[in-house]
């Protein structure tokens, strides 16, 4: 149990079995509106992010309503379809290093350069322009938004500034659409049918997209600079990762255990009292669930603390569970194993520019990600 000065009372659940327990346990309510008005109660100027209207913050029945209008566009269908599609960005990315190093070391085979802000960050980012039909050309302006929302604790200015923004924006893409008949197939289409057919609100579409935003790149984009940062600190795994690189889809599942990319699940109340692991919680209090602590727990996996790559366990929490289990699941985990795949396959080497302890890593609760990962490139 936590409870800063003046602040709001959280429970925090730290073990596999509870936490895994509890994310299906519909005791545990995650309605945004509910959760707000209980903390009004409580104390002043805590605010939990009512503006924004997505399946994460709902219950049933909205969660169900909310998560039916876009569930079909990550099934596992046509998740693989999208694989040339993530293949063709990857490569170009990696042609843009190719070229950015050629223009300022020329005539040498090493380059310099930082993997989140030239790799890990634009991957995803531009992929879920695709998805969502978005000028890849604002991505750093996605970007803004997404780290703004995130962070919404240190800076809920910031927080109000970007949901408005994004609104707005995403709003006038749609009725642009709407006056020039033009409705290509993506996602941002499907959204404005729903609203055509009475299924979502302005505002719920304005909460989906920033879901996909934030959900759809902040997840990939932290796995993908931590996963090479525990490669660069093991060879023995990376060694045997590079021998075979057909192994990656079982190493991405292990990279998510190790270093979950969401370590903390968004904030739930109880709905009346819980007993967990033989502790009372009460109705009507706050509970956090440590997806990151129950990864690592000793208990569900052996030696938790150290990368094993040929694990074979799969059962990591990093996803989440029950009926608010990341919706994007597979494409982050495709992403991660083409990155990850044509990253080795073209680099045969590469080493910490920095030294580690001069790494700086996001100022968020939630996310477990690098500021920025300078990496040497050796072709």
């Amino acid at each position: 149990m936590l409870n800063s000065d003046g602040g709001l009372r959280l429970w925090i659940i730290p073990r596999y079995v509870d936490v895994r327990a509890a994310l299906s346990d519909r005791r545990f309510a995650q309605d945004v509106r509910r959760a707000q008005a209980l903390a009004d109660s409580r104390v002043q100027g805590v605010n939990l992010g009512t503006e924004i209207t997505h399946m994460l913050s709902s219950d049933p029945p909205d969660h169900t309503r909310l998560r039916r209008v876009v569930q079909a566009a990550f099934s596992r269908k046509r998740v693989d379809a999208m694989r040339p599609m993530v293949e063709r960005i990857t490569h170009e990315l990696l042609d843009d290093l190719d070229a950015a190093a050629a223009r300022h070391t020329a005539r040498t085979t090493t380059a310099t350069v930082d993997l989140v802000r030239d790799f890990a960050f634009p991957l995803p980012i531009l992929v879920v322009c695709e998805l969502l039909g978005f000028p890849p050309e604002d991505r750093d302006l996605y970007r803004k938004w997404s780290t703004a929302i995130v962070t919404q604790a240190g800076d809920h200015a910031a927080f109000l500034r970007a949901v408005q923004e994004m609104g707005a924006y995403v709003l006038a893409l749609a009725d642009r659409r709407i006056r020039r008949n033009d409705r290509p197939a993506d996602l941002l289409t499907e959204l404005m049918a729903a609203r055509e057919r009475g299924e979502l609100t302005d505002d719920e579409i304005v909460g989906m997209v920033a879901l996909l935003l934030i959900g759809g790149h902040e997840t990939t984009v932290n796995l993908l600079s931590t996963s090479c940062l525990a490669l660069l600190r093991d060879p023995g795994q990376t060694a045997w990762l590079r021998a075979d690189l057909t192994r990656m889809p079982r190493a991405v599942e292990e990279f998510l255990r190790y270093d979950s990319p969401i370590c903390m699940a968004t904030t739930r109340f109880t709905t009346e009292p819980v007993d967990v692991g033989g502790v009372e919680i009460p109705q009507d209090e706050f509970v956090l669930l440590s997806l990151g602590a129950a990864n690592r727990d000793p208990a569900r996996f052996q030696d938790p603390d150290r990368l094993v790559l040929d694990r074979g366990d799969a059962g990591h929490l990093a996803f989440g569970g029950g009926i608010h289990r990341c919706l994007g699941a597979l494409l982050g985990k495709l992403e991660t194993e083409i990155a990850l795949t044509a990253l080795l396959a073209r680099y045969p080497a590469m080493t910490l520019a920095c030294p580690e302890r001069d790494l700086r890593w996001r100022n968020t609760m939630m996310l477990r990600g690098l500021e920025a990962l300078p990496l040497t490139l050796h072709r």
